[in-house]
């Protein structure tokens, strides 16, 4: 071998050496490139959900000012119009003064459930429900060898519907015809009368008094003479409230406008129709106007599953009750003195159906009923509740798990307070809407139950007072929806816990006597359930 042939192949190893380290580097920095890419596509995913977010937000806020200005003016050309100066008292005026707008938006599960995720966990608590019938079906079976389905708790809950029906009626007929002719009647001879104050006095005392004799006195005689169930008290004692509610609405809304507008001579004092209030009355809001806006039709399916749902969840309350509360609670079962240990036990043991009967009422009552009454009355907004589950603060769940309810406290309750002290006393008026609010549910679950016992109230008008100050809007971590969840459990909890004690302890331990104290002292207190 030459020189220049070992030159030649040292030159060809060298060659290959090179190459094949470049094919290496050239397959590392593939594999770095195919690294980074895939980092690159999951934090471009994270990033388009963000701004995707963002967006939604933004477009939202767009729309519903647009809508908003299209209906009012702008508040600077208002303040023009009317001479004021101050740009930033107008705005603030302009915001008190404004009204509720309706607009036409769906329900928020409505458009959740089109989401694959979501609808997977609504399909677990049918599945949930399913797992109760099987064991109720299979625990019947073992102990009587037949298979027993039997709903005696559910009809006993909802029994003597005829004397609830023809109740239901007589609050109806008159919710219908009084109040609308009464205040009609009022605003055609409002304008004309010699003594304005005396004609509203006088039509405004014989208007209170008929309706405390009718919507006030009326529901509870029914509720306490004829002893009805508790399913069946709920039914009369609810809808007194909504017919209160709505009466106010009503002429809340109606008589500022008799006032205002003076008919011309030979005119008539422009009123709503008759056909607008009725429509009211039914349609699931708590705000009056004489036009709201309207789906072009019906869909019936959407009913009929609706329907279904409902009775889905009564079932499912009625089973939760059957197979977590009852076995807990009904004393022939417990047989136990009362301890601190037993009670902290009850109490956790509450927290699951408590938390499961809450969503229930929340979707039965919040979801279904509404969406069911707005569609078959063609009524367009659904913004029934907003997404309270994300809440970080008690103040945003207040305002976002009843929005029928809260715009009728904020309209009539904190609004109006705010205009009678000038807008001052914020706090006052907050406070003041918590207390109606508070003594309200008492009263409608002390007349459901046919016993007072004060839970409610104390953890609505104490503890929900105190959580509104101290978690508050600012409140933004995450960390603080645990803590509101956690808060949410635990008062469930107790009142499933105290209620399902005080109810046993009524039938097991009979008053000693008919004084007020035995009437408003809990008797599971001295109740020692012996049987």
């Amino acid at each position: 071998m030459t020189s220049s042939e070992a030159s030649n192949g040292m030159w060809h190893r060298k060659t290959k050496a090179r190459q094949q380290e470049s094919k290496s580097d050239q397959a590392k920095s593939h594999e770095n490139e195919l690294k980074d890419l895939v980092e690159w596509e999951q934090y471009m995913k994270k990033v388009k959900g963000k701004v995707l977010e963002q967006v939604q937000d933004h477009l939202r806020d767009i729309l519903d000012k647009a809508l908003t200005e299209s209906i009012e003016p702008p508040a600077h050309l208002k303040s023009a119009l009317n001479g004021k100066t101050s740009k930033k008292e107008s705005s603030r005026s302009q915001r008190m003064d404004d009204g509720k707008v309706f607009l036409e938006r769906a329900s928020l599960l409505d458009d959740l459930f089109e989401i694959s995720h979501i609808r997977t966990i609504y399909h677990m608590f049918i599945a949930v429900l399913l797992i109760f019938c099987l064991s109720t079906l299979a625990v019947d079976y073992i102990d009587q060898g037949r298979l027993v389905l039997e709903f005696d708790l559910l009809f006993y809950a909802f029994g003597k519907l005829g004397t609830v029906t023809w109740a239901w009626l007589a609050m109806f007929v008159y919710t219908l015809f009084v109040p609308y002719f009464i205040l009609e009647f009022w605003g055609s001879l409002y304008h004309t009368f010699p003594s304005k104050l005396g004609l509203t006095l006088g039509a405004g005392l014989i208007f209170t008094t008929i309706q405390t004799c009718v919507l006030g006195l009326f529901p509870i005689y029914t509720v306490v003479h004829h002893q009805l169930p508790p399913a069946s008290r709920f039914i009369v004692i609810l809808e007194q409230i909504r017919f209160l509610m709505k009466t106010y609405s009503f002429i809340r809304e109606t008589a500022p406008v008799i006032l205002k507008n003076a008919p011309k001579e030979g005119e008539n004092p422009r009123f709503p129709t008759f056909s607008s209030y009725l429509y009211f009355l039914f349609c699931p809001t708590l705000i009056y106007r004489e036009f709201y806006p309207r789906n072009r039709q019906i869909r019936w399916k959407y009913v009929a599953v609706t329907l279904g749902k409902i009775f889905g969840c009564l079932f499912y309350g009625y089973f939760i009750l059957v197979r977590l509360c009852i076995p807990v609670f009904r004393p022939a079962e417990t047989n136990q003195p009362f301890s601190k240990r037993t009670m902290v036990l009850a109490v956790f043991h509450s927290i699951l159906p408590g938390i499961m009967l809450l969503l229930l009422c929340f979707f039965a009552f919040l979801h279904c009923w509404l969406n069911l009454f707005g569609e078959l009355l063609r009524f367009a907004d659904r913004m029934f509740y907003k997404d309270w589950w994300n809440s970080t603060s008690f103040a945003n769940y207040y305002r976002t798990w009843n929005v029928v309810v809260h715009d009728w406290l904020y309209y009539y309750g904190y609004r109006d307070f705010l205009w009678l002290s000038n807008r001052r006393f914020r706090t006052a008026a907050m406070l003041s809407v918590f207390i109606v609010s508070a003594v309200v549910h008492e009263y409608a679950l002390a007349m459901g139950f046919g016993f007072f016992y004060p839970v409610m109230f104390c953890l609505f008008a104490v503890f929900g007072v105190a959580f509104n100050f101290a978690m508050t809007d600012k409140r933004q971590s995450p960390v603080f929806n645990v803590i509101m969840w956690a808060c949410l459990f635990l008062g469930q909890g107790v009142q499933v816990c105290l209620y399902c004690q005080e109810w046993y302890a009524q039938i097991h331990c009979p008053p000693a006597g008919d004084s007020l104290w035995e009437l408003l002292m809990p008797r599971s207190w001295s109740c020692s359930y012996q049987t």
